[in-house]
C-alpha cells in the first residue's frame, strides 16, 4: 500500500483489517492491551419518526459528512464489507464495515454499524455507532463505543494530541446526528 493512503475505496478492496481482535466493539468488555477506549452516548430526542431518521442518516454516511468529513463509499449505505474513506482535507481514512446492527428486543431497537481499520489509517482498531429506541420511554439515543492504538510512529508522538482529536471527533459525530427538530 502507498505511503500516501488511496481516496479511492475500491482500492482497499483485499486490504487486511490493521487489528487482530474484529468485532470487539460488539461486547462492553473491548479488548484492553494497549488500546485507547471510548463510549459515548447522547440523547436525541423522542419518538420512532426520530429514531428511523436518526438510523437512516447514521448509516448513510450523513453523520460523517455532518462531522465535516469527505465520505467515499463503496455502497450508499452502511453494509457488510463496505469500504469508506474518509477524507480530512489531505488526511485519508480508510476503513471497512465489520458488522451491521439491526436488533430488536421487547424493549429497545438498536440501527448501526461498525468499521474498522484498514492500512493507512493513522489509527488501529474499530469504531461502532448505533442509534437507540427505548420501546417503553419513546426516548432515542446515540452510542458510540471504540478501541484503539496509534497506526504508525508519526501518530505515536502524538500523544494526548490524538486523544484530543478523536474526542473532538466523537462529539462531532454525535452532534452530526442532533436534528433540528430535536434540538432544545
Amino acid at each position: 500500500m502507498a505511503l500516501r493512503p488511496s481516496a479511492d475505496p475500491a482500492s482497499y478492496r483485499a486490504a487486511p483489517l490493521t487489528y487482530p481482535e474484529v468485532g470487539g466493539t460488539a461486547s462492553e468488555s473491548m479488548p484492553s492491551a494497549g488500546y485507547h477506549h471510548v463510549r459515548e452516548s447522547r440523547p436525541l430526542g423522542r419518538g420512532v419518526e426520530l429514531f428511523d431518521e436518526a438510523a437512516r442518516r447514521l448509516l448513510r454516511w450523513d453523520m460523517h459528512r455532518g462531522a465535516g468529513l469527505a465520505v467515499r463509499a463503496t455502497a450508499v449505505e452502511a453494509e457488510p464489507d463496505a469500504i469508506v474513506v474518509l477524507g480530512l482535507g489531505p488526511i485519508r481514512i480508510p476503513c471497512r464495515v465489520v458488522d451491521v446492527i439491526d436488533d430488536r428486543t421487547d424493549a429497545r431497537r438498536e440501527r448501526g454499524f461498525a468499521y474498522g481499520t484498514l492500512p493507512g489509517h493513522p489509527e488501529r482498531g474499530e469504531e461502532r455507532f448505533v442509534v437507540r429506541f427505548d420501546e417503553r420511554t419513546g426516548a432515542v439515543s446515540a452510542h458510540i463505543r471504540a478501541f484503539s492504538t496509534a497506526g504508525n510512529a508519526v501518530v505515536a508522538l502524538g500523544g494526548p494530541l490524538n486523544r484530543l482529536v478523536q474526542r473532538v471527533a466523537t462529539r462531532r459525530y454525535l452532534d452530526a446526528l442532533v436534528t433540528t427538530e430535536s434540538r432544545p
